[in-house]
């Protein structure tokens, strides 16, 4: 079953830590089959006051694949640059099943 990273970008401290960081996680996404449904697009609130600055959506195919990804060497080598540079919440939740 896929499952879906949700981010919500709240607050960027150090935009040059940030845009490198930005810069060198999609080919790590991509390697452990991640796909980047919305990135960084215009946000447009429809209800509620959650108005947040920069959303993200990456599907994975399973929580298996999240997790490799997430725990993997490369990815963790690079997530300093986000974790110095960003406040975010993340967020994953499991995609419906077919009916």
């Amino acid at each position: 079953m896929p499952v879906y990273m949700i981010i919500e970008a709240k607050e960027v401290m150090d935009k040059n830590k940030y845009m490198e960081y930005i810069k060198q996680v999609p080919p790590i996404v991509e390697k452990f089959g991640g796909k980047y449904l919305a990135r960084g697009g215009k946000v447009t609130v429809v209800s509620g006051d959650w108005n947040p600055a920069r959303v993200i959506i990456i599907e994975f195919a399973s929580t298996d694949k999240f997790n490799a990804w997430w725990n993997s060497p490369e990815y963790r080598l690079v997530a300093p640059l986000r974790e110095q540079s960003a406040k975010v919440n993340a967020v994953i939740i499991e995609g419906a099943e077919s009916i």
